[in-house]
């Protein structure tokens, strides 16, 4: 017999699986995208070699957390990893986007983002009015510079960890 508390934390679970996975048009991209992140993080050696790929690291600096979750854009979510490290935050797409070069041929490239630590203003958290299970996190930077991030799965965790790594930034 199951008691309420294991009902309620896998309902909670499959809840903040669905939330994360809503920001897809297709249920097949997605999980299809989610296998290719996972083959990548796996063949580069962990998150973070996968990390020191994507982003120059600095003497010192340790990946602290990696999360997945979609970055709001004009165009749109896109789905990445966002890294938590003791220096900067970071955000790669998981998939490369197409770009026209300067050349005028079309490119693949990540969507990247990275923020140091020390230029972030803070780090809100915030909801959805109409949908309240809809949760964001909101990165303003020094020169008011907005960020949004959403579909985690475990968004107070991210959360968390986010706002201990801006607290603890040395200056």
């Amino acid at each position: 017999m199951q008691n309420s508390t294991s009902i309620g934390i896998r309902t909670s679970f499959a809840h903040r699986v669905r939330e994360h996975m809503r920001f897809s048009t297709k249920i097949s991209a997605t999980v299809k995208g989610k296998l290719s992140l996972g083959a990548r993080i796996v063949q580069g050696g962990g998150m973070q070699k996968l990390y020191s790929q994507q982003f120059s690291v600095e003497e010192g600096e340790k990946l602290s957390k990696a999360y997945q979750c979609s970055l709001s854009t004009t165009a749109g979510p896109i789905a990445g990893l966002l890294f938590v490290s003791t220096h900067k935050v970071a955000f790669c797409s998981e998939r490369s986007l197409r770009l026209p070069s300067p050349t005028g041929e079309l490119v693949r490239t990540p969507y990247k983002v990275l923020i140091p630590l020390t230029k972030i203003k803070r780090a809100s958290p915030s909801e959805n009015v109409n949908k309240p299970t809809q949760k964001y996190i909101e990165i303003v930077t020094v020169d008011n510079f907005d960020f949004w991030f959403m579909g985690f799965v475990n968004y107070q965790k991210a959360f968390k960890n986010l706002e201990k790594a801006i607290s603890q930034t040395y200056f």
